[in-house]
């Protein structure tokens, strides 16, 4: 039986939030360090709900009972779907991790670099698609771009609990780490001559996308091997960072997947 704090409302200390039914259900899954679980009386019973309830038990996290209004007020998303889970901060990670845990895996490197997106939104559905797409990790800066939000783990739909995330100081700088990796990195850019189905992007490779309205920064662009674009065949001149980002994630896996490694 889930337990009510005094009058509904719920009992908080400081700490991070995962708001959806499905990044809660991740989170829960991976084992992610999850202090109370908070599900609003109104929400609909069902095999998600029941899911949820039934994972929270199993790793003892507590669950508890809040009036809509109050999780409402408490929500950060706006889709929290009557659920809300108090975490600890999940940590992001150096880039040698990255690099690292692809060699565990005897895998080449596959990264993806973004630079200057700061829309959460934006971020969490390129780590969503990164992680669809065998990446093993998403690079972002520390300034002027979005970090681990509660609005990038729900647009992620859990898959910020699955992929690492490095935050690093300078993204120009990481270009030139992976370069010494032997990891072959290639910006997109709309204006670049090359297509990005004239390259080979097999592994080891770092793709780089820009930021919303400004693309790739000059010195970024500057220390990429190369440049490629999407084609665009419409009226449309240029796609939302994340549908780009995801465009060249999966070229990249239909490369490995049709010749192998590089």
């Amino acid at each position: 039986m889930a337990r009510r704090g005094a009058a509904g409302r719920p009992d908080l200390t400081p700490g991070v939030q995962i708001e959806g039914r499905h990044p809660v259900l991740e989170a829960l899954r991976v084992g992610r360090p999850i202090r109370k679980l908070l599900v609003s009386r109104s929400a609909v019973p069902g095999p998600a709900i029941g899911e949820l309830l039934r994972e929270a038990r199993r790793r003892g996290v507590p669950v508890q009972q809040v009036d809509p209004a109050a999780l409402a007020r408490l929500a950060r998303t706006r889709a929290p779907q009557g659920v809300i889970a108090l975490a600890a901060a999940r940590p992001t990670v150096e880039l040698a991790d990255i690099l690292a845990g692809a060699r565990s895996r005897g895998e080449a490197p596959f990264v993806v670099l973004l630079d200057g997106v700061e829309d959460p939104g934006n971020l969490g559905a390129v780590i969503r698609s990164a992680e669809a797409a065998g990446a093993h990790g998403v690079v972002i800066p520390r300034r002027r771009a979005a970090g681990l939000s509660p609005a990038v783990a729900a647009a992620s739909a859990g898959a910020v609990e699955h992929l690492p995330v490095a935050q690093v100081p300078n993204l120009a700088a990481a270009i030139e780490q992976l370069k010494r990796e032997g990891v072959w990195v290639i910006g997109a850019d709309a204006a670049a001559r090359e297509s990005l189905y004239d390259v080979d992007l097999r592994p080891p490779v770092a793709l780089v996308a820009g930021g919303e309205g400004r693309g790739l920064s000059r010195l970024v662009r500057e220390r990429c091997d190369r440049l490629v674009r999407i084609p665009m065949r419409g009226a449309t001149a240029s796609l939302n960072v994340s549908v780009a980002a995801a465009v060249l994630m999966f070229e990249v896996r239909r490369q490995v997947e049709r010749g192998g490694g590089r």
